[in-house]
């Protein structure tokens, strides 16, 4: 097996394009994983450790860019109160060690359903910037996802950042997995209210073939919420909501978890994120939940 070790992005570009099966490799923790158990074996692996710009954030025309290989330890310290959605999830992945490594970069190269990021990047109406020798390109998050453990990248592209908007509203996550903690998800979702747009986004994970946004409860929720006047929602709203949000999805029976329990979490989850941000928009009173 090579590996090649670029020490700058233009590098790491020139690499990729020359050995366009080369696997990328940052902060490892699903690469490793498949390496170990041999379900992958690559000729060349594209270690991204030592290229700097992917390891930097800040800021690109009012949006926050996350380098890809920002681990989720820092998302979590230094962008969560303006990516407080982004960083519930982060909250979420593995173990300590595993946020120190790894990185929504390699979650989004991964494209595996059950991804912590996902919910929260399509709810936040994330932005995924590709690049390669030929130029840079961006792409919604929400048609990033091609298939299962798939994307849109082209051979010669890498990830090289995450660009969302700074929270105008309140965000939630969710996730129910066979234990507490360390743990892929059964499901997965993701909630983020954006009321200058009047406007809800919505992540499904861990329940179809890709990552997804579930619209038709985006579109009737938005026409629910009393922006200006916030007023307490009714049980058949959230209801309502909640089965939307079930109906999106097209989970499977699988060892974690059956395709009718998926269903049905994301029904609950749905319902419970909504009550958590809407009371947050209300300014914390319960009544208004």
């Amino acid at each position: 097996m090579e590996f090649l070790r670029p020490d700058s992005l233009a590098g790491a570009l020139a690499e990729k394009a020359a050995n366009p099966g080369a696997v990328p490799i940052a902060g490892g923790t699903d690469v490793m994983v498949e390496l170990n158990f041999d379900h992958r074996r690559p000729d060349t692996l594209l270690d991204l450790g030592r290229v700097a710009e992917l390891h930097e954030h800040g800021t690109d025309g009012g949006r926050i860019r996350i380098g890809a290989a920002v681990p989720y330890t820092r998302i979590i310290g230094e962008l969560g109160a303006q990516l407080p959605g982004l960083a519930m999830a982060a909250r979420t992945v593995g173990s300590p060690q595993i946020r120190n490594r790894g990185t929504v970069g390699g979650n989004l190269g991964a494209a595996s359903p059950a991804g912590d990021s996902h919910p929260a990047l399509l709810a936040a109406d994330a932005e995924v910037e590709i690049a390669s020798v030929r130029g840079t390109r961006i792409v919604a998050a929400k048609d990033f996802y091609a298939g299962v453990k798939r994307n849109v990248l082209e051979p010669d592209e890498l990830i090289t950042a995450v660009l969302l908007a700074p929270a105008t509203g309140p965000q939630q996550f969710s996730k129910i997995g066979t234990r507490n903690a360390m743990v892929i998800a059964v499901a997965a979702f993701g909630l983020a209210l954006h009321p200058e747009q009047r406007r809800v986004g919505t992540g499904v994970g861990s329940a179809a073939p890709t990552p997804r946004r579930a619209f038709e409860a985006e579109e009737f929720l938005a026409a629910e919420l009393n922006w200006d006047s916030p007023k307490v929602l009714t049980d058949s709203v959230k209801r309502r909501f909640g089965d939307l949000v079930a109906a999106a999805a097209s989970p499977i029976d699988d060892v974690r978890g059956s395709a009718a329990y998926r269903r049905h979490a994301l029904s609950v989850m749905a319902r419970r994120t909504l009550t958590w941000a809407w009371t947050e928009y209300c300014g914390g009173s319960a009544q208004c939940a």
